[in-house]
């Protein structure tokens, strides 16, 4: 588990809902899921193997100069990932096309990881089996998903609306 180094979290900050990235492999989004995390002051927890290098220039320009500032942990697998999150007590929020309740319906719980699949394959079945909660943001008919960025926007929103934790 490698941690950004100098950003750490206070008690507050650590029972406030979490954004996950499962493999990502689009610098851009993942650089905007950055930027979003540190406009909103949450974490983020990547679930490698990414399909870029950390480094990528692609990443830190979608990012700007928001990306350093994000409270960012990578895990090296999905186990790493999970053994983590079982120590911390936080349940795992799917976001899926698949999901099986609405944003609009759930009810989120302080300390929430939201998890997000990568654009090109979404997440395996063994991901799914673990989620406590899977969520479906809804679309007019006939359009498949968002953009992951966009959904972790959206997701992460109203997750801190619905626990009373916006920004001030």
């Amino acid at each position: 588990m490698l941690r950004t180094p100098g950003i750490s979290e206070n008690a507050e900050e650590s029972r406030a809902p979490r954004l996950a990235l499962f493999q990502p492999d689009i610098p851009q989004n993942a650089g905007a899921v950055l930027r979003l995390a540190a406009c909103l002051g949450v974490g983020v927890e990547i679930v490698e193997p990414m399909g870029f290098l950390w480094d990528d220039r692609k990443l830190r320009r979608a990012g700007m100069d928001y990306a350093p500032r994000a409270r960012v942990t990578r895990h090296a697998s999905w186990q790493a990932f999970e053994t983590w999150r079982a120590g911390e007590g936080r349940r795992l929020v799917l976001f899926t096309t698949l999901g099986a309740i609405p944003l609009p319906e759930a009810k989120f719980l302080p300390g929430d990881v939201l998890l997000f699949g990568a654009e090109s394959s979404g997440v395996p079945d063994e991901v799914h089996a673990q989620a406590g909660l899977r969520l479906a943001i809804p679309l007019v008919g006939g359009e498949r998903s968002l953009n992951v960025a966009q959904a972790a926007a959206i997701g992460i929103y109203t997750a801190l609306a619905g626990l009373g934790r916006l920004p001030a």
